[in-house]
């Protein structure tokens, strides 16, 4: 019965860092996208809201305003079992739009 439970909990474990990189790669984007629409760091607002082991793997996009609005991409790596050390061969993407604030282009 030891080894079913410990698998249970291994897996229940694994299922909370997928959803936690689904929370970070959105929260990221949302942060970057709302930091692009005011003319902001896109890229750095991203970075500024992945923690850890995940930051070392982000990779984030951002388009320009284009139609009104500005989108931000953020990437991250799936960990197995623990952050930072491998990861699944797939990537879980957040993506973010705004309306852009800023001042002068394409408004």
């Amino acid at each position: 019965m030891l080894p079913l439970i410990l698998l249970t909990l291994v897996l229940l474990w694994q299922c909370v860092l997928i959803g936690y990189t689904y929370t970070l790669a959105g929260n990221a984007a949302d942060e970057a996208a709302r930091a692009a629409a005011v003319g902001g760091d896109c890229e750095g607002a991203a970075l500024r809201h992945v923690e850890g082991a995940w930051a070392s793997s982000a990779g984030v996009r951002c388009g320009g305003p284009s139609g009104g609005m500005v989108t931000a991409t953020v990437t991250l790596h799936t960990p197995v079992l623990f952050p930072g050390a491998i990861s699944f061969p797939w990537d879980v993407d957040g993506e973010a739009a705004a309306v852009w604030e800023g001042k002068g282009e394409d408004r």
